[in-house]
């Protein structure tokens, strides 16, 4: 089985539609996929998880959302306010292991690469490296991500851990100047791979559009047909 671990350069850039996207085009491929969310924060009575974007939009069935933790905070910090521990990556890692059996095991980090899941100080990285899995680095288009794509990048291979590339997670319908150049300088400042851009409006479509959306927007090292110049 591959692991696959989708992480971003922090909150809100678009980790869960790209984690659908690859779902959704594995799934076309007939592999048998698995989502897992280890831990996921603040959701609001009524509001979509992530795991649930993810089903609604790739089709997968088998998803799984592992701890939950009331305040839209880091993961540890927001077990602390809730008056209990954290739930350790170890166990997460363990927990996941069940679901090592078919062709790829996705999973959704919870923001940013270095963010705490437990009271050990344990993060995405350490789920990456307990799964033996790459990492794919979600980021936002625009002003501001070229920094935050080169330390996430360069934390990963710090860590000795394997880059399989940057994903645009939120591409304007409209872009200006500085996402247009992101084209150019990602790949770049990250030393890895531009491996695709989803559009902005992609959580909002219906699963059989979402999946032609996918196939545009990510590169055929993903499944899909990406085309950059298209943009």
């Amino acid at each position: 089985m591959t692991a696959l671990v989708v992480t971003g350069t922090g909150t809100e850039v678009g980790k869960t539609i790209v984690t659908a996207a690859v779902a959704a085009l594995a799934l076309a491929d007939g592999q048998k996929v698995t989502v897992v969310k280890p831990a996921q924060t603040g959701v609001l009575p009524g509001e979509e998880a992530d795991i649930d974007v993810v089903r609604r939009l790739s089709g997968v069935a088998d998803a799984h959302e592992l701890v939950r933790y009331d305040d839209p905070l880091a993961p540890a910090t927001a077990a602390k306010r809730q008056g209990r521990s954290a739930v350790p990556v170890v166990e997460l890692i363990d927990e996941m292991a069940q679901w090592r059996h078919g062709d790829l095991l996705l999973v959704e980090g919870a923001g940013g690469l270095l963010v705490e899941l437990d009271d050990e100080g344990r993060t995405v990285a350490d789920i990456a490296r307990g799964l033996v899995a790459d990492v794919l680095v979600v980021t936002p288009a625009g002003l501001g991500s070229l920094n935050a794509v080169a330390l996430t990048c360069e934390a990963l291979r710090h860590r000795g851990l394997g880059c399989r590339g940057v994903v645009i997670g939120s591409w304007p319908d409209d872009p200006g100047l500085a996402e247009q150049c992101n084209l150019v300088d990602l790949p770049r400042y990250a030393q890895a791979l531009l491996l695709g851009a989803m559009p902005e409006h992609a959580g909002r479509l219906g699963a059989s559009a979402f999946l032609d959306v996918a196939r545009d927007g990510l590169a055929p090292e993903l499944g899909g047909t990406w085309h950059p110049e298209a943009l």
